[in-house]
This record gives structure tokens, sequence and C-alpha cells, in this order.
């Protein structure tokens, strides 16, 4: 009594597009293809800025996992090494505030930050010989984090020359 017939499928049900039901959301794959290019969205503010993004991102990720290991650790450069993180962002904002009224000074402020993320990789080498308890991928990550935005420092200084003239 009410027992209910399972439903016959076939080969073609598990298929985009295919099947007797008909999907409304169905995209033939030659209308998936993305652009060759695609702008960035515009920058309003340094905040805006990928860089500062990614460098306050490290800086919380630093403050927030790593310092906690190294005070454990009796690292001796905790100060350093949280007053250089966050120092980053602070110095991207600068240069990026500076850049209209003068612009060797913003430049400089950018080289500064770039130097700044050098020292990071300098100091997390340094947790990786000196702290037994430092999680070692975190700290190869955060290098790897802090080299590649250095890269991007540098192609935003270019960029700024370039606008400039």
């Amino acid at each position: 009594m009410g027992d209910k017939q399972p439903e016959k499928r076939t080969k073609w049900d598990g298929l985009d597009g295919g099947g007797s039901v008909s999907n409304q959301n169905y995209t033939p794959t030659y209308a998936k293809k993305t652009p060759r290019y695609s702008p960035k969205r515009k920058v309003r503010s340094f905040r805006d800025l990928e860089v500062y993004q990614q460098t306050m991102e490290c800086a919380l990720v630093v403050t927030g996992e790593l310092v906690p290991i190294l005070n454990k650790d009796k690292f001796p450069m905790v100060e350093s090494v949280t007053n250089c993180c966050l120092g980053i962002p602070l110095l991207i904002a600068q240069a990026h505030g500076q850049r209209f009224s003068d612009f060797d000074k913003a430049v400089a402020t950018l080289e500064g930050a770039m130097q700044g993320c050098n020292k990071m990789v300098v100091y997390l080498e340094e947790a990786q010989g000196l702290s037994p308890n430092a999680d070692n991928s975190l700290l190869d990550d955060l290098m790897q984090r802090y080299m590649r935005v250095r890269g991007k420092m540098l192609r935003l200084e270019r960029s700024w020359i370039k606008f400039r003239k």
C-alpha cells in the first residue's frame, strides 16, 4: 500500500544540463571562459592596497600566534619582531599619503617598508633556529608571504614612478 517504485535513472541524469529535468542554471561551456584581462578595483585609500592588506594579515598572525610561543620560549627579540611586523603596514599607509605631497619621501618610506619585510624574514629565520616550540611550517609560510609582498611593493613603487612621469 503506497509503496513507491524507485525512480529509474539513466546514464544521462548526472550530467550538466542533461536528463529529463530542465536545469535553469545551465551555462554552456563556451560561455564560461574567463576574460584574459580583468582590471583591479580602484584604490581609494591605503586600505585598498593589496600590500597593506597582506602585511596587516601577516602582522595579525605574528602577534596572535607566534609572539605567545616566542614569549614562552624566552626569545630575546620578541619586542623587535612585534614592532617590525606592526610597523610595515604603517609605513605603507604613510607612503600612500605622501605620494602626492612629497613623492621622493613617499618612495623612501615605501622602501623602508620593503626593508621591514627583509627584517621580518631575518627575525623569522632566527626564531626558527632559536625557538624549539615554534611551528616551522608557520614560519616558512610567513617568510614566503613577506618575500612575496616585498616583490609586490617593489612593483608598486615602479608603478608610482611610471605614473609620476
